[in-house]
């Protein structure tokens, strides 16, 4: 996609209560309440690299830089016309951020020559697409698909990547749609422990619908599940604890170690 197109297709948007503009598309997938909440729940540390996967136009990654002063960014996304957008909105806000146009699953020697080796990151970040083609129905539009729809073994193929990249003891953090935790658990079983679970609710007395999930490389330490944040009260009005995430950029209990 040239910038010509890019720069009729897009709309300017800002999150955070302003503190982050962004370009993305004006159809499609677009950013919303996950790439916050998945930057709050990230426990980043000045000067460490943190490698965001399936990036897109950078939201959660670059949520996380406006958040945490000094972060080492880097940004993966398969979609050349997204990652276009990244690198326009890393520039647009003043942040730092290197940006790779790669799929996530591809081999070890592909992020190498993008300049991620294996075991560098301290912390890995990814919101993959969550829903699966077999059970619910993908959307006509292919944009809004490749970001929400995949095969179940896309999960585990990411959760590796991110192992690959994390030294001991780095970090992943991702958000998943409730109903998928087992599917979660059991990717991350076999390279990951202290696993940490946070539920997300729409509403009170209403079941989960998404779930922040922490787990530490090469750790043997046991499952955790927090309490959960309630997005809005019973009228529909955002809870003042989801402000805070939401519009505020506080930090979810998460990203305290």
């Amino acid at each position: 996609m040239g910038t010509d197109r890019i720069a009729h297709d897009v709309t300017e948007d800002s999150v955070l209560d302003g503190r982050l503009r962004l370009r993305q598309p004006s159809r499609g997938h677009r950013v919303g309440h996950d790439a916050i909440l998945l930057a709050a729940a990230v426990p980043a540390r000045d000067g460490e690299l943190v490698v965001d996967l399936g990036a897109g136009v950078g939201a959660a990654g670059l949520a996380l830089a406006v958040r945490v002063d000094g972060i080492k960014l880097t940004l993966v996304e398969l979609a050349p016309e997204l990652a276009a957008l990244a690198v326009e909105n890393a520039r647009l806000n003043g942040l730092s951020a290197q940006v790779a146009t790669l799929d996530v699953a591809a081999p070890a020697r592909s992020f190498v020559a993008a300049g991620l080796r294996p075991e560098q990151a301290a912390r890995v970040m990814m919101n993959p697409p969550f829903n699966d083609p077999t059970r619910q129905r993908a959307s006509p539009d292919r944009a809004r698909r490749l970001a929400h729809a995949a095969p179940r073994a896309t999960l585990m193929a990411w959760t590796r990547t991110a192992a690959r990249l994390l030294r001991p003891r780095g970090t992943l953090t991702l958000i998943w749609r409730a109903d998928g935790l087992g599917n979660v658990l059991e990717a991350l079983e076999s390279a990951f422990g202290a696993t940490t679970v946070l539920p997300i609710y729409a509403k009170p007395a209403e079941s989960a619908i998404r779930v922040l999930v922490r787990a530490t490389k090469a750790s043997r330490a046991p499952l955790q599940l927090l309490p959960g944040l309630v997005l809005h009260d019973q009228t529909g009005r955002a809870t003042a604890a989801a402000d805070a995430i939401l519009r505020a950029g506080e930090a979810l209990p998460l990203a305290q170690i």
